[in-house]
């Protein structure tokens, strides 16, 4: 992937320079079209229109000049950010959807899904503000098996489809900044405005009475009386409806506009050949009476063209003879009543395939990332090779994890900044992965239904008058809460009740770990305090010691973050303090 992301970097780059001079030649051209034009009125008069069309023609292909180059350099800043996520200079650069964190979630804080460096802004392409919420929401709420499964084909079906997945990206950018989702949708779904019944009708045969009648009057077959009076009729027909029309009209531009836009995404995705059952569906759904999307929108649109083409002079007469802008107002309406409620699902269906994109770009990126299988065998974590996703996956370093009905509990001692907090995360990501629809990074990953519970990154709150310890004791009690609902609970708990004396932190951490483990729910707890090693007996054969630990070499704390059984034997916090110069 690297390759093909600098050819298509270095294409967009020539293409970009391009324009740019192109950009620069034309507004010099132009300057000398107004030059020349002046000249050319100075010495004959009539030579000036030529002129000013030459001019016309400048600005026309100026404007295609600067569209063509805004697009090549949003696609530079594609591959860029590509090409740092391939290179592990990712963090830091693009969305990290940080409004979408929310600290009384069981997991998202702890596991790193949003912020600088989170899981977000790794996957994220996204570019409206609904596909970002689309993704964001499958990171925080698990999927069941069979719509992960088939997230997982439809993200199989894009991962090779570059083209696409540029394009959306481009084209989600001038969706974000231009249309309003929330307003359009609301346009769309909008009560009925009242018309009375068969004024379709009405208005189609009051226009065509009115050009026989004009017709015959040019024609000498009667007099204007006939014309006159009838058109008298009309007036007041049109005066009758004249408010309703007017609302009609006026409400459908700037909705009008922001379709148009959308209709060019919607009919990039239409002209896909998708293999994919999701993808295939999701496409299925867009349609109304068998209409794709692009061509219910390109509808509108000529409608909207038509009642333009009234404000033309030469032809606002005519139109005002045949009822041109309320038979047009009409035609609005009926598209809106028939295309309108279906709004809010094409808006859905284009966060749906930003969300799919966005995790087939990660899939095309980490080809060496399989996809989890999904198991009925509940609880059950099986993963072999597991490692931390937001590590460089050439570096980072792979542990075997399994956890089921029979070893339901895995305690975690070693010295400062051995690896289990790592782990811990590495689990809970891979697992957020996994019910994503996403790859995971692993050498293979097989799992049941499971919620997360952590209680990793507590901090105590001056605002609130919370301690950390009061604050742990709080996300604990929503950890057992979660973990007594009917789908069985990983939890990853974090230095267990570090924040209180050994003698309360035996006792509290024994019961709150016991409970949930008894209660059928899976997990990792780490600790400092050798002291809790002793959990493991009371629940043999269902729990198990196991430690990461360090060496010394040079005279300097080296660890190789792997996972061992048992229990650690040393801790090296001694040494560390001594590395930063305190006399202990």
């Amino acid at each position: 992937m690297h390759p093909e992301y600098k050819k298509r970097l270095e294409a967009r780059r020539e293409a970009a320079a391009r324009h740019t001079k192109a950009f620069q030649t034309i507004g010099n051209w132009r300057l000398a079209v107004v030059v020349a034009g002046a000249l050319l009125a100075w010495l004959n008069f009539w030579l000036l229109p030529l002129a000013v069309s030459v001019f016309v023609a400048l600005i026309v292909y100026h404007e295609k000049v600067v569209r063509s180059l805004a697009g090549e350099t949003r696609a530079i800043a594609y591959y860029e950010r590509g090409i740092a996520r391939l290179e592990d200079r990712w963090a830091g650069a693009g969305e990290t959807g940080e409004r979408f964190r929310d600290p009384a979630h069981p997991y998202a804080d702890d596991l790193d899904l949003f912020g600088k460096g989170s899981l977000f802004q790794l996957l994220s392409a996204a570019r409206t503000g609904a596909g970002e919420a689309m993704l964001a929401n499958w990171l925080m709420a698990p999927a069941d098996a069979a719509t992960a499964a088939g997230r997982q084909l439809a993200i199989d079906d894009l991962r090779t489809r570059i083209d696409l997945r540029e394009d959306l990206a481009l084209l989600g950018d001038d969706i974000r900044a231009e249309v309003h989702p929330e307003a359009l949708a609301r346009w769309g779904a909008a009560p009925p405005v009242p018309l009375p019944a068969g004024v379709r009708w009405i208005a189609r045969a009051m226009a065509a009475i009115t050009v026989v009648l004009v017709g015959g009057y040019f024609l000498q077959a009667w007099t204007y009386r006939p014309v006159i009076l009838f058109l008298v009729i009309q007036s007041g027909f049109g005066i009758w409806l004249r408010q309703r029309v007017l609302h009609i009209l006026g409400s459908v531009e700037a909705p009008a506009r922001d379709l148009q836009l959308l209709g060019e995404l919607l009919r990039r995705l239409e002209r896909e050949p998708f293999t994919a059952p999701r993808l295939l569906a999701l496409r299925a759904e867009l349609e109304t009476g068998g209409m794709p999307p692009s061509r219910q929108i390109h509808l509108l649109h000529k409608l909207i063209e038509r009642q333009d083409a009234s404000r033309n002079q030469g032809f606002a007469l005519f139109a005002r003879l045949v009822l041109w802008s309320t038979q047009c107002a009409i035609a609005v309406e009926d598209w809106r009543q028939r295309s309108g409620p279906r709004i809010g699902r094409w808006l859905a269906a284009v966060a749906e395939m930003e969300a799919l994109s966005s995790l087939a770009g990660y899939a095309a990126e980490h080809p060496g990332d399989p996809f989890p299988e999904f198991s009925e065998a509940a609880p059950l974590f099986d993963g072999e090779g597991i490692a931390h996703p937001l590590l460089p996956a050439q570096t980072g370093v792979r542990n075997d994890i399994r956890l089921d009905g029979e070893l339901r509990l895995l305690l975690v001692s070693g010295s400062n900044m051995s690896g289990k907090s790592t782990m811990l995360r590495a689990v809970g990501l891979n697992t957020v992965l996994a019910w994503a629809g996403a790859p995971v990074r692993a050498k293979r990953l097989r799992l049941s239904p499971l919620v997360i519970g952590a209680s990793m990154r507590v901090q105590d709150s001056l605002q609130d008058g919370k301690s950390r310890f009061y604050a742990e004791i709080t996300r604990l009690r929503q950890v057992v809460d979660v973990g007594a609902g009917s789908t069985p609970l990983l939890f990853l708990l974090d230095e267990l009740l570090s924040g209180t004396n050994s003698h309360d932190r035996r006792i509290g951490a024994e019961a709150i770990v016991t409970s949930l483990v008894r209660r059928g729910n899976v997990g990792l707890v780490t600790t400092h305090d050798l002291a809790l090693s002793h959990i493991t007996e009371s629940l043999a054969p269902l729990a198990l010691n196991v430690h990461f630990e360090d060496h010394l070499e040079g005279g300097r704390i080296a660890f190789d973050y792997l996972m061992r059984p048992g229990v650690v034997r040393k801790s090296n916090a001694l040494e560390l303090m001594r590395s930063v110069g305190l006399d202990v």
